[in-house]
């Protein structure tokens, strides 16, 4: 800021403050000028940025489709669904099963009986009667062959059955797992043993004063249940688990009960059909389609998006002069086509263009169409071709067509999206694509920068760019400060002048007045 002493017009009555205002103005325009070219910088870097933040989310939807899950998706039926739920995984195998479920797993557990407590529970020695000092109570607990025991002692004029539960279900053995967990049903007046595990197995607790107190000694208690492995049989061949999730060529069984005896006592098997779920694979490669649509719809709006060159961005005089709403339509124009043309997205259209309409070489496999086979190797054999508006480069979907495809080459549909080779004109459409993108997103992002980076040096081509207009604007401040305190610094003079005029004018005045006395 200027530290040049500035004075108004008194002496010259010139008011040289709006005149020094209206040069000042012209000195500015150049200054306007890069302010204008800078906000226009921004714009464009904000076009580009929105463009690839649209890449980022179609590039997860090409990800997707490079998977050979998402074409391999099965569907599964059980004619019994009382004793299973069934799913299959992308390695099932098509086809006809039998499941059949001898008996579920399940875990071992004790129920005490009711032990007759006082009603002051405060600690056990009040609750229960004869009980004082410290006692022990011994658990062990086998859990498909191994077994793990440990003896809980507790102060019983000091400790409740709470802290006795706690004891149990927060013990952590040196070696082996304890899958014991223990409570105590105040209601019911019962504790209760269990195992969080099903399997072969059994929870005892040894015969003492504190355990006969509880009601929960081996023979001493309500139930005692051992834990046991689900027995099922699968196309006729047994099998067991320690739990009643299994899954068996991958098929997955979640086991809810035991299936029907025949007279023999033997299970009764039910059928579980395995198919290939074409209906979320046409679903999958529609909303594919349907991405890639809204993604080059979105370029191309910006590639031919009309230019108004006569909107440039407005300054404050001019914000000033406007209501709001003519900011915004002035702006919306200013703002308009700022991408037209722009050889980097007419590339990236240009690219997913070929790509979409490649062949893939080496697609096996094929299907019979009316008398001649139909060969997978193309988007257009199952059914996605581009629209009656070639330039708009967006593709529709023939869903009969594709359907077929998918129901009688699955193969050669998965291969035409996910066939990997080390050189880009041998791989599947997706895996090309998945590439086309990264490499738009790459372009773009040396181009414009990314408003996520988290560097704080936007080495972007237009970065710089604004950098440099930033520096030159700088300079730019320096040079109108200088201009306006030159300009300030003669009308001083030019007032000092006419200051000094006036003064001998009215001591002139003066003397005449004096020598005509």
């Amino acid at each position: 800021m200027s530290s040049l002493l500035r004075v108004s017009g008194l002496a010259s009555g010139i008011d040289y403050e709006s005149m020094i205002k209206q040069l000042m103005d012209a000195q500015r325009a150049p200054a306007i000028k890069l302010q204008q070219d800078r906000q226009i910088l921004e714009w464009r870097q904000e076009d580009y940025r929105d463009i690839n933040n649209t890449l980022r989310t179609f590039r997860d939807t090409v990800f997707q489709m490079k998977l050979q899950s998402t074409y391999l998706t099965k569907k599964t039926t059980i004619a019994d669904g009382n004793i299973a739920t069934v799913t299959a995984g992308s390695s099932a195998v098509a086809g006809t099963y039998t499941f059949a479920v001898d008996k579920m797993a399940v875990g071992a557990s004790i129920t005490g009986k009711v032990i007759g407590s006082n009603i002051d529970k405060s600690t056990l020695g009040t609750q229960l009667s004869g009980i004082s000092g410290e006692q022990s109570i011994t658990i062990s607990q086998t859990l498909n062959g191994q077994t793990v025991t440990n003896t809980f002692t507790i102060d019983t004029s000091s400790k409740s059955i709470y802290d006795l539960i706690n004891s149990i279900n927060n013990y952590v053995p040196a070696s082996g797992t304890w899958k014991v967990k223990a409570s105590y049903d105040a209601n019911l007046d019962r504790v209760f043993l269990i195992s969080t595990e099903t399997g072969d197995g059994n929870i005892t607790v040894d015969t003492g004063t504190l355990a006969d107190a509880l009601k929960i000694s081996t023979g001493n208690s309500e139930t005692t249940i051992s834990g046991q492995n689900a027995v099922y049989y699968f196309n006729g061949v047994q099998y067991s688990s320690t739990s009643n999730t299994t899954t068996i060529n991958g098929i997955t069984f979640n086991i809810k009960g035991a299936s029907a005896k025949d007279a023999y006592n033997n299970a009764i098997p039910t059928t579980v059909t395995v198919n290939n779920d074409t209906d979320a694979v046409v679903e999958a490669i529609t909303e594919f389609i349907d991405k890639y649509n809204s993604t080059v719809e979105t370029i191309a709006n910006k590639l031919y998006e009309k230019r108004y060159s006569e909107y440039l961005p407005l300054t404050d005089e001019q914000r000033g002069k406007l209501t709001d709403d003519q900011i915004d339509q002035w702006t919306k124009k200013a703002k308009s086509g700022l991408l037209r043309n722009d050889t980097i997205l007419s590339g990236i259209v240009s690219n997913v263009r070929m790509t979409m309409s490649a062949v893939v070489p080496g697609v096996s496999g094929g299907y019979v169409d009316n008398g001649q086979t139909v060969y997978t190797d193309r988007l257009s054999k199952i059914g996605i071709t581009t629209t009656a508006d070639y330039m708009s480069a967006k593709l529709e979907v023939n869903e009969d067509q594709l359907r077929a495809a998918v129901e009688k080459d699955p193969e050669g549909v998965m291969s035409l999206f996910t066939k990997s080779s080390g050189e880009y004109d041998q791989m599947g459409i997706a895996l090309r694509l998945y590439t086309d993108v990264n490499n738009a997103m790459d372009k773009i992002f040396n181009q414009a920068g990314s408003s996520s980076d988290y560097n704080l040096v936007d080495n972007s081509f237009i970065g710089k760019e604004i950098k440099d207009i930033d520096s030159r604007l700088a300079d730019w401040d320096d040079r109108l400060q200088q201009i306006e305190d030159r300009y300030y610094r003669r009308f001083n003079a030019m007032e000092q002048a006419i200051q000094q005029l006036n003064q001998q004018s009215a001591w002139l005045m003066q003397q005449f007045g004096g020598n005509s006395q």
